[in-house]
């Protein structure tokens, strides 16, 4: 199939790749929470292959730290649309922004849970 104008096929694969990489750069630049996070995540996850003892610990090990990942990614971007709507303090606003806070901290808890399972179970 040939790739057409309207960005089917392979050039909305490539155009999805790029868009990725300049909200991975983004969130890096912008956000100090992923930048602690990562860095936490890149530490935990060579622990993680080592003390699984098998193919699915070692997934499940890995697997939450890109979780906690994925979901402060989502949390950012919930905040930077809450805060282009305007600086006013708003009770939904806050809500949104705790909600998403919210979700995170279930991110690492989950981790917690499931790391404690796995290396003292």
């Amino acid at each position: 199939m040939t790739t057409k104008p309207n960005g089917r096929g392979p050039k909305r694969i490539l155009k999805a790749y790029f868009c990725s990489m300049q909200g991975l750069k983004a969130a890096l630049r912008h956000e100090a929470a992923f930048s602690q996070e990562l860095i936490f995540s890149t530490i935990m996850l060579p622990l993680g292959l080592w003390l699984g003892d098998n193919s699915v610990e070692r997934a499940l090990l890995i697997g939450c730290l890109f979780l906690i990942l994925i979901t402060e990614l989502l949390n950012s971007a919930l905040e930077a649309a809450v805060d282009r709507i305007g600086p006013e303090h708003h009770e939904l606003s806050g809500r949104a922004k705790d909600l998403g806070s919210a979700a995170v901290f279930l991110a690492f808890v989950n981790w917690a849970i499931i790391w404690l399972l796995i290396l003292c179970g």
